[in-house]
């Protein structure tokens, strides 16, 4: 009774409002997804436009009636996009660890490792060297609060975009392939340590870093990977196998749901970032192989629905005709090469460290490269602790645009020239049958044998 007399029901103009913005992002999404693969790219490339067309940097400047009426600037109103945008976020990024093969992480330990480390410092370093060089009248960052400035600007550098790199793999079909699964696990970890590090710069641009505040980071971390080795790893199994016992899709499909957010629950309780929950839950889920064919609805409504509109929505607060300023546009394009080439040396020096060849160490530098949404999130972040003012936000979403353009060609390149081994195309064979295809010739049951074995 204290709810109803509460909370008030959705308006009706209000819910006109969404519908008709989830309705339009979707279509005009699946239309730029569809364009971009007729262009020989992945379709994230066109789900990531959608939001730019529709927002401020294009329909906002050439029709600003039809976007405020469609987006207005009442919070509440994009709030309830950004609800479903963020359940989209999270059930992909959890579909994505459903994939994670732990098989070929344990195989390539000491390149994933060597490949996140690198592609971590040496764009974290240079990024911060970079927030120090950048002029205050863009930057308009007090003395006093220009290291913190200066941090952000790594962080943003150096993380990569887990989700966007998980659509692009699946867009192309990668996820598959050794250097699809190592290129997840290298950008995992490297995102882990950078939501890590956006925390710290969080605290210290509102209450100071100390040691404890940063023991205490570090110890939530530590102790729910070990949680989640341990009895989350017993409980997801179990919740899985009896979910999977009816063979129907509905039991394990709302099993995995609810995995997935209870592990995004935990992490964003802690204080760390909701995704990596997610994406943890994903891959306990993963363990429990007599369930995975049964997730093959789950997998077609979030590729195919929520993803895309997840994309979509990325891009409706950028407002790209901030780069008419040639100050902010050569900013941008500093910051832009410094991101690249911090990514690509990483990844290079990694692949070296661990014994790679040319080739994958250039797919792992595409693949890593891309920041997506995550580096927009971190950049909002920026924005709503005054750390970043506008000119900032939109070159550091610049950055997260192209670079997540320059990944799809470029991963084509690289995976051209390598070969396909059979325990790829068995996993292919194995990946299809979760989603619910079948490849004429193939054998899901024998596949599906391999890796209960494995």
């Amino acid at each position: 009774m204290v709810l109803s007399a509460s909370a008030a029901p959705l308006a009706h103009h209000q819910l006109l409002v969404f519908l008709t913005a989830v309705a339009v992002l979707l279509l005009l999404a699946r239309l730029l997804g569809a364009l971009a693969e007729r262009l020989g790219m992945p379709a994230v490339v066109g789900e990531l436009l959608t939001g730019v067309v529709l927002g401020p940097s294009l329909l906002g400047h050439l029709a600003p009636g039809i976007t405020g009426w469609l987006l207005p600037d009442d919070p509440g109103q994009m709030h309830l996009l950004d609800a479903v945008a963020q359940l989209g976020l999270l059930l992909l990024v959890g579909v994505t660890g459903t994939h994670v093969d732990l098989t070929v992480l344990r195989r390539y330990r000491r390149a994933a490792t060597a490949v996140s480390a690198c592609g971590l410092l040496i764009p974290l370093a240079l990024g911060i060297g970079l927030g120090l060089l950048i002029p205050a009248s863009v930057s308009a960052t007090p003395d006093a609060q220009r290291w913190t400035f200066a941090l952000l600007v790594g962080v943003a550098i150096c993380v990569s975009a887990v989700p966007v790199i998980a659509k692009t793999l699946s867009d192309m079909r990668l996820l598959h392939r050794d250097i699809g699964q190592l290129t997840l696990a290298a950008s995992a970890i490297d995102d882990v340590v950078g939501w890590l590090l956006l925390s710290l710069v969080a605290t210290a641009a509102t209450v100071g870093l100390t040691t404890g505040t940063v023991g205490l980071a570090v110890g939530y971390l530590l102790g729910f990977v070990a949680f989640a080795a341990t009895v989350g790893r017993v409980v997801v199994r179990r919740v899985m196998e009896r979910a999977a016992r009816s063979g129907e899709p509905g039991p394990a499909v709302a099993g995995a749901v609810i995995i997935v957010l209870v592990g995004a629950v935990i992490t964003h309780s802690l204080g760390m970032e909701a995704l990596f929950g997610a994406l943890v839950a994903g891959v306990l889920i993963a363990a429990t192989r007599s369930a995975q064919v049964l997730l093959a609805p789950l997998r077609a409504i979030v590729l195919s629905v929520l993803a895309p509109l997840f994309l979509a929505t990325a891009g409706l607060r950028m407002d790209l005709t901030a780069l008419a300023e040639p100050a902010v546009a050569l900013t941008g394009l500093a910051v832009l090469a410094v991101a690249v080439v911090g990514k690509f040396a990483g990844a290079f020096l990694g692949a070296w460290l661990g014994r790679l060849d040319r080739w994958e160490a250039l797919a792992l530098g595409a693949g890593m490269n891309a920041r997506g949404v995550i580096q927009v999130i971190v950049a909002l972040t920026g924005l709503r602790l005054g750390v970043l003012n506008t000119a900032m936000y939109t070159v550091v979403v610049l950055v997260a645009i192209v670079t997540s353009l320059m990944t799809p060609p470029l991963m084509r390149l690289a995976t051209g020239r390598m070969a396909e081994g059979e325990e790829e195309r068995l996993r292919l064979i194995e990946h299809d049958t979760w989603r619910g295809r079948h490849p004429v010739g193939s054998a899901p049951p024998a596949a599906a044998a391999r890796t209960e074995s494995a």
